[in-house]
């Protein structure tokens, strides 16, 4: 091969890649692997040799494993200069991509000599037998390139020798650079985010009536969007400010949080929760007007006085008299010009935001100001200019739309907190209408009484509230928990939000003097939830209040239980959303079916088209729960799937239910389902399972002895060449998954999964056992491989665990499975975040599958397929 072929596949008026020129180091001979994400991800190994780069395409990657082959697919020669190519190749381009450099480094053969070593070189690359060793910042020690006779032409192996280097580690899992230190990942948002820089960049500044044309090719991951209300992403409270390079400090406001949609036709804005702040807002919205692109803006509004302080009863006056100094302070862009910026990094989007707002003249719209590093300092500052307080934001951190992230934390310098008005006291002396209102906070879906406020009003506002909550007194209290007061109470519907300043929290969760801001119409009572870390209720206090008795006192027919919920073009009348369904915990079915609301994207995939066995708890995990297969189609809605499948064990045709979308899933929910079990197999190809499960349950509290067994399935796997993930069960155990891909019937993968547990139980059997009943399984682990049975279910990935504690069936990379892990590390109150920052690690296994017919073969079986 030469450099010819090179050159013919590419035009240098369009990439930056080197022309192709031969070239040579002046010393020792160097390789270099580039990771490219083209139509496929790949790494790209290349050595020095006869002043070019020898390259081979290795789809999986190096390995560092002796026990590994890389297949790797020889291609045309590369240039020397190649070696520091990082870089887009734009699309349209021969291996359109992003290119990072991997690793790189020198490599050397037995032969001392510089000329003898390349001779040997060439005549091994000829002969198709390549040794060497690398020394580079990841790659290390001897490696093979072997040539596969009989195979296509260009197809060789890359393999790792046994030397004191090698390890069974993911050495891909170091994924940056060597040379930038950043990752693919990285280098994509830098590349959508120099698009949009440039779109702005090229816009006339002059004041046109409608938005010129970007000039700049749209990345192939730009997808036009429509310009709306977007749900913000929100923040977690600590105590105390610090000092990090990695993050970014601005001001907190003490004001409405608002996102401003703009485009030619229309600016409006909203609340958090969506409510229209147009009218509220106006001289807002009209300098918005000004702005000649179609954009998504969050920020804060705000009234400040002539001192420049902003505070919330200042906002509260001007909601009532339109005067004060409104200020709209824009902290974040969500979207330009039809172009979401949410997976730019924090810093990215704001240079974006600062360079759209700086083309305009605005007398009350505002950049938010950062500093990185110095929270310290940033506190500091906001204390002597008397400022609520600061926020602090991860720098490279993305926008999580209606996400509560630990990547934003507020941190107070005075105390303010949000509650919920759960009654008022009856007014003594003087003061008209009322004399104190009572407070409450959200734990999960339980109101907790937190304190009662008697200052911060005048007549005026006593008179308005009375008013306003006139309509929804109750007669009984909203709590659970006695409030010992002698006052006499009037209770009210949790309806209404206010603000309150205080001193400090009490031992037993009370607010020390609090004082009345002012309601807060942008809030739910249902979003007031104790959220900050100073407020862990003690254990003997929730205990008493979680009492399931106590519960059952409240009446059955109290409206917060149901509710109609809308999914799409289908309405859910969900019930008895506060039955207590964890006792340990206090988790409710309402928060059960929260969670799969918020899961449904990540679980769903896994439940498309697989009938249902439906298991279900309808009081809860420690009262009698049964599973229900067949379905009364007549008295189900119209809108749900179902579908007749054989069933061995009643031996007769079900009507199984099928979950394909968000609204069955929560109908499950409701119906009690706390956790969710697929079948191994779809309605589409209802004998050939997708996947091959090994079930690896302990007989004791040995889960150290659980991770050992599922090391061991993974060294057999990786014997095989063969890919599987594994997941925490939810309960005690773990899950180990083999894509199939639907290629092979049930009888076949029984075979193979018998195959696989015996050579596990051989290789670790004083821990391990293949015997079903548990006396004589002498305390062992059972290796379960007849869970690949026609009919048989195990609980989803993503899916909740009737277990205390509400534990989550939890996907993991393989260097998580250590003595460490355990799955009770796993909740609905902690996976999501989770969930959100490592996304779908499930998804290989729906992938094309093993080709397990050959491994059976060289076992002496059979196979179907």
């Amino acid at each position: 091969m030469s450099l010819s072929k090179y050159n013919q596949k590419r035009n240098f008026k369009q990439t930056e890649e080197p022309e192709g020129k031969i070239g040579k180091s002046e010393k020792d001979l160097i390789f270099v692997v580039q990771k490219h994400a083209a139509s496929h991800l790949h790494y790209d190994f290349r050595l020095e040799l006869d002043g070019v780069l020898k390259s081979w395409a290795v789809p999986k990657g190096p390995s560092m494993d002796p026990e590994i082959k890389r297949l790797a697919m020889m291609v045309e020669d590369h240039p020397y200069d190649y070696k520091d190519f990082e870089g887009s190749i734009p699309e349209g381009n021969y291996g359109a991509g992003n290119v990072i450099v991997w690793d790189n480094g020198t490599y050397t053969t037995a032969d001392e000599d510089a000329v003898s070593a390349r001779k040997a070189l060439k005549a091994a690359l000829h002969k198709g037998h390549l040794s060497f060793v690398l020394k580079g910042k990841k790659l290390k020690g001897e490696f093979s390139l072997v040539k596969l006779h009989g195979k296509q032409e260009n197809a060789w192996l890359l393999i790792k020798k046994k030397d004191k280097y090698a390890t069974d580690d993911d050495i891909l899992k170091k994924n940056k650079s060597v040379i930038s230190n950043q990752t693919l990942e990285s280098l994509e948002k830098k590349t959508e985010s120099a698009s949009k820089k440039n779109e702005i960049e090229d816009e006339d500044t002059s004041e046109e009536t409608t938005p010129r044309k970007t000039k700049t090719a749209k990345t192939k991951t730009d997808k036009k969007e429509t310009i709306g209300f977007l749900s913000p992403m929100l923040a977690n409270i600590v105590d105390k400010p610090f000092d990090d390079p990695d993050w970014v400090f601005e001001n907190k406001y003490d004001g409405y949080r608002t996102l401003a949609t703009i485009t030619p036709d229309e600016v409006h804005l909203f609340s958090r929760n969506e409510l229209s702040f147009d009218k509220n807002f106006k001289p807002v919205l009209k300098e918005l007007e000004k702005i000649k692109h179609e954009v998504i803006l969050d920020g804060e509004v705000v009234v400040e006085n002539e001192a420049g302080k902003a505070s919330f009863q200042h906002l509260q006056n001007y909601l009532k008299t339109g005067e004060g100094n409104l200020k709209y302070y824009v902290f974040d862009i969500l979207n330009l010009d039809g172009f979401s910026t949410v997976n730019l990094t924090l810093l990215e989007r704001k240079e974006l935001l600062k360079m759209l707002l700086d083309k305009y003249s605005f007398s009350n719209v505002f950049y938010s100001e950062h500093t990185i590093e110095n929270g310290l300092k940033s506190l500091e500052i906001a204390t002597n200019n008397n400022s609520e307080g600061i926020m602090a934001k991860k720098a490279n951190g993305t926008y999580l739309i209606g996400k509560r992230s630990n990547n934003w934390l507020k941190i107070k310098i005075a105390q303010q907190e949000e509650a919920v008005i759960i009654g008022i006291t009856e007014p003594k002396n003087s003061r008209s209408y009322f004399g104190a209102l009572l407070l409450g906070q959200y734990y999960g879906k339980r109101l907790e009484y937190i304190g009662k406020c008697g200052t911060g009003f005048t007549e005026e506002v006593l008179k308005d509230l009375y008013t306003k909550f006139k309509p929804h007194f109750i007669k009984e209290s909203p709590v659970v928990q006695k409030i010992k007061l002698r006052d006499k109470i009037q209770w009210l519907k949790p309806k209404f939000v206010c603000q309150v300043k205080f001193t400090e929290w009490t031992d037993d969760m009370r607010l020390r003097h609090p004082v009345y801001l002012g309601l807060r119409v942008d809030k739910k009572a249902s979003e007031v939830f104790l959220t900050s870390k100073t407020k862990t209720l003690n254990t003997e206090v929730m205990k008493t209040k979680e009492k399931p008795e106590t519960a059952k006192k409240k009446p059955e027919t109290s409206k917060e239980k149901d509710y109609d919920l809308k999914v799409g073009t289908k309405t859910l009348h969900l019930t008895n959303q506060n039955k207590i369904y964890f006792p340990e915990s206090g988790i409710t079915k309402g928060e059960i079916v929260q969670y799969y609301n918020e899961v449904a994207d990540f679980i769903l995939p896994y439940l498309k088209d697989r009938p249902q066995s439906m298991n279900r708890f309808p009081n809860g995990i420690d009262a009698p729960s049964f599973y229900q297969k067949d379905v009364d189609v007549d008295k189900i809605p119209s809108w749900l799937k179902t579908k007749k499948v054989y069933s061995e064990s009643n031996d007769e045709h079900l009507d199984y239910l099928i979950c394909n979308d968000k609204a069955t899933l929560l109908y499950m929910a409701n119906l009690g389902c706390i956790d969710i079990n697929p079948w191994n197999s779809t309605i589409k190809h209802i004998e050939n399972p997708d996947w091959l499960v090994i079930d690896i349950d302990p007989s004791k509290d040995k889960f150290e002895e659980v991770v050992q067994t599922a090391l061991t399935v993974k060294e057999v796997m990786d014997e095989f060449e063969t890919e599987c993930y594994c997941k925490t069960s939810g309960a005690s155990g773990l899950h180990v998954y083999i894509p199939l891909g639907a290629k092979y019937d049930y009888d076949s993968i029984k075979i193979f999964a018998q195959l696989v547990a015996t050579e596990i139980q051989k290789r670790i059997p004083e821990i391990t056992s293949l015997e079903r009943s548990i006396k004589k399984r002498n305390n062992k682990i059972y290796v379960d491989y007849l869970q690949n049975r026609r009919g048989q279910t195990l609980a989803a990935p993503y899916s909740v665990r009737p277990v205390p504690g509400a534990q989550v069936s939890t996907p993991l990379e393989w260097s998580e499975v250590t003595p460490k892990l355990h799955p009770s590390q796993f909740t609905i109150k902690n996976v999501l975040s989770r969930f959100e920052k490592k996304g779908d690690l499930w998804a290989p296994v729906l992938g094309k599958g093993a080709n397990i017919q050959k491994i059976i073969k060289n076992y002496g079986l059979g196979v179907k397929s």
